[in-house]
C-alpha cells in the first residue's frame, strides 16, 4: 500500500526526481527489513578527542573541577601522543598532548593555541571490511593499514576532507 501511495505521490515529478525518491524508498525499506547494506556495521561513539596544550591543567579540570574519573597519562609513541581518558556515562573524552617532535598534535596546537576538538572515534564491528568498503567509496585513509590504538584495538583514521571536515577514527569493537 505504501509503495502504491509513493508511486501516485511522485507521478507528477520529473523522471530524475522520481528515480531519486524511489531509490531512497527502496534503500530505506531494505534497511528496515534487516537486510544488511554492507559486510560491516557502524557502532557506538567511542570517544571525542580533544587536543590540549597543558595535559596536567586539562586533566585537573575534568577530575578536580568537574568530578570525572580520569585515567593515568599514557604515552603512545607510535601515534606521537600522550592520552588521558575521561570517563562519562555514555562515552569518553580523550585528552591528547604531543609526544615527540613529529607529533600530529603539535601541528594542530600550532594552529589552535588553546586546543580544541581533534577527532571523533566510532566503533565498527569489522575494521578491515570497513576500510575496504570505504576505499571503494573513495574515502581516503591516513595510513595504509590499521594500527593499534590507545585501547589496544585496531584503528584507522579517515581523511577529514572526505568526511565533511571531521577527522574520523574508526576502532574495531
Amino acid at each position: 500500500m505504501a509503495s502504491t501511495f509513493l508511486k501516485v505521490a511522485v507521478s507528477g515529478l520529473s523522471r530524475c526526481c522520481r528515480l531519486t525518491l524511489l531509490r531512497a524508498h527502496s534503500t530505506t525499506a531494505s534497511l528496515h527489513r534487516g537486510i544488511p547494506g554492507s559486510l560491516w556495521n557502524l557502532g557506538k561513539l567511542n570517544h571525542i578527542a580533544i587536543a590540549v596544550p597543558d595535559m596536567d591543567k586539562a586533566t585537573a579540570l575534568y577530575r578536580d573541577v568537574l568530578g570525572a574519573t580520569v585515567s593515568e597519562k599514557l604515552p603512545l609513541p607510535e601515534h606521537g601522543v600522550y592520552t588521558v581518558f575521561v570517563e562519562l556515562a555514555n562515552t569518553k573524552l580523550e585528552l591528547l598532548h604531543p609526544l615527540g617532535e613529529k607529533s600530529p598534535i603539535s601541528g594542530f596546537l600550532q594552529k589552535n593555541k588553546a586546543g580544541g576538538m581533534h577527532h571523533i572515534c566510532i566503533e565498527v564491528d569489522d575494521i578491515n571490511a570497513a576500510i575496504k568498503d570505504l576505499k571503494v567509496k573513495n574515502i581516503r585513509t591516513l595510513s595504509a593499514e590499521p594500527r593499534i590504538g590507545a585501547h589496544g584495538k585496531p584503528v584507522m583514521f579517515l581523511h577529514p576532507k572526505d568526511c565533511d571536515g571531521v577527522l574520523v577514527e574508526l576502532e574495531e569493537a
